[in-house]
Parts: structure tokens; C-alpha cells; sequence
């Protein structure tokens, strides 16, 4: 039996014990609250403007394209506005397409824009043009469209083409773009229809577009002529065209506009149809060439708006 003085002393052994104790759970509480880490809260830095100079699409060195892609830019609203040179389907660069480049940056900013190239056509070798330049427009797109999140962009398109780029542009719209992704096509003095008697009546553009089309990649008994003419496949499944033609153009007849129109009023698609005084665009006057880039530009914001 213990004395009370040694209970006393045990007590106070066991009091200051548990004290020892409390004191130390303490002291590692307080530790490991001094050892969590609390996240930052994640720190999104602003995307600048980026320009992409020569990107290649395909195999061929003349398959590549710019991209200018805006400091605003996001994958749930930057449209992408792509440029399409213009040169006979054998010539041009898309260096010739840099003044719709400064208009579209001045007056939409917020839109990418992609100018490309595409693979001519030539003689020696034989490298047909139809239908590889409108399938080109398509490549350009499905790669751009693959790499809609590491670029930013919302992958819906509008199309501006001069001349045979116009002519690229309208048929890969009306033809080839199966998934919708083509919103507009401004067409500035392109081709529309190769049955017109001013390119059946030359032998020398007959013998051209039999050079020009690859027979392995269309249907026996085609008719080549109208498979390749933009106003033989129009559709209800079009997208809008703003159409510009020089009333007195020595390389595209002004009936090929006119053809054009009423096709698209036939198929109820919404068009505008502009006939300036001259010829095939180069000689258009500074009023006239002024109310091109407003017609334009009333169209980037009417069937490509971003917010």
C-alpha cells in the first residue's frame, strides 16, 4: 500500500507526464500545420499575337500556308478567316494576297487569318490541277482544325479567293465541305462556269482543262467541264457568297457572274452580286476598290461575327 506522500508523488509525476505529452501533440500539430503547402491560386498568363510563316500541310514543298493569330485569341470564338491566291491555276503566291491581310487586322482583329498556297499545275510534269487545289483547301483545314486547341481557334471559315483562287474557293465550299465548316465565300472575279462559250469556244483553254483535270479521281463519263464549274453545284447546302466582277473583263466574261447569281437566287442562298466599271480587277477605281473591302468586311460580320 503506497504512503499518501508517494501517491502525491506519483500524481504530480503522472499530471506533469501528461503535460509533457499535451505539450509535445501540440507542438507537432502546430509543426504540421507549418509544413502545408497551400496552392497559389494558378496563374493564367495573356496568349500574344503569333505569327506562323510557312506551315507545311503536305508532302509537296508548295503546300504550306501563314497563320496570324490574334492576342485575344480562344478555342470557343476565334473564327479563322483564310485567304486564297489567285494566278490561273498554274501561277501566284500567296504574297499577293497581304493587302486583305493588313484590311483584316485592321478591321477584325480578333479573327485569325491563314493565307495559303497550294500545288500548280503544270506541263512538265504533268500536275493536274482539278481536283487537287480544291482538295488542298481541304487539307488546309483539317490540319487547322486538328490543332484547334494548341492554336486557339474555333475552326469555322470564312473563304476570300481572287480570280482561280475565288474559283478554288467556291468549288471546295459548294463540293467538298461536307461538315459545314465553310460560313462564307467572297468571290472576286473567279471562273464559275467553263461551259460558257468563252472558255468552250478557245481550243486553247479546251485543251487546258483536259490537261488540268485528273481523270483517275472523277467518275467514267464525266462531263469535266461541269464538274469543275462552281455553278453546277450549287446547292441548298451553299454558304453565302458576296460575288465582285469588272464589266468589262478580258479574262472572266461578266456572264460567269451572272450565272452565278441566279444559280444561288434559284437555290435560295444568300449572295450579293457587285459590278464595278473595268476589267479584272487591277484597274477598278480607289472608290470602287473602297467599297469592296466595306462589302467585305459587312460580310466577315455578318456570317463570321466573333463577339
Amino acid at each position: 500500500m503506497l504512503h499518501k506522500k508517494g501517491v502525491k508523488n506519483w500524481v504530480i509525476l503522472l499530471l506533469g507526464m501528461l503535460a509533457i505529452s499535451c505539450s509535445s501533440t501540440f507542438e507537432e500539430v502546430g509543426s504540421f500545420e507549418d509544413d502545408i503547402i497551400i496552392p497559389e491560386e494558378e496563374v493564367v498568363l495573356p496568349l500574344e499575337e503569333l505569327s506562323l510563316l510557312d506551315e507545311s500541310y503536305g508532302e509537296n514543298p508548295q503546300q504550306v500556308y501563314d497563320i496570324y493569330l490574334p492576342a485575344t485569341r480562344s478555342s470557343e470564338k476565334t473564327r479563322v478567316i483564310l485567304l486564297v491566291h489567285g494566278g490561273g491555276w498554274v501561277e501566284g503566291d500567296k504574297a499577293s494576297m497581304t493587302p486583305f491581310i493588313e484590311l483584316i487586322k485592321e478591321r477584325h482583329p480578333k479573327h485569325a487569318i491563314v493565307n495559303m498556297n497550294y500545288v500548280l499545275a503544270g506541263l512538265t510534269p504533268v500536275i493536274p490541277a482539278f481536283p487537287n487545289q480544291f482538295l488542298d483547301i481541304g487539307k488546309v483545314i483539317d490540319k487547322i482544325t486538328s490543332e484547334k486547341e494548341k492554336l486557339q481557334l474555333l475552326p469555322e471559315f470564312g473563304l476570300i479567293g481572287t480570280s482561280a483562287g475565288a474559283h478554288l474557293s467556291l468549288m471546295y465550299d459548294f463540293a467538298y465541305d461536307t461538315e459545314d465548316q465553310v460560313k462564307f465565300v467572297v468571290d472576286i472575279v473567279g471562273p464559275t462556269d467553263f461551259t460558257h462559250p468563252f472558255f468552250s469556244e478557245d481550243p486553247n483553254f479546251g485543251l487546258a482543262l483536259s490537261l488540268f483535270v485528273d481523270e483517275s479521281q472523277y467518275p467514267q463519263g464525266t462531263n469535266y467541264a461541269e464538274a469543275t464549274s462552281p455553278v453546277f453545284n450549287v446547292s441548298t447546302m451553299s454558304s453565302p457568297v458576296a460575288m465582285f466582277y469588272g464589266n468589262q473583263d478580258p479574262l472572266v466574261p461578266l456572264g460567269n457572274g451572272e450565272g452565278l447569281d441566279e444559280a444561288l437566287t434559284d437555290f435560295g442562298i444568300p449572295h450579293s452580286f457587285t459590278i464595278y466599271e473595268g476589267g479584272h480587277g487591277d484597274d477598278w477605281s480607289e472608290a470602287d476598290i473602297l467599297d469592296l473591302q466595306q462589302q467585305i468586311s459587312a460580310f466577315i460580320e455578318a456570317y463570321l461575327m466573333i463577339d
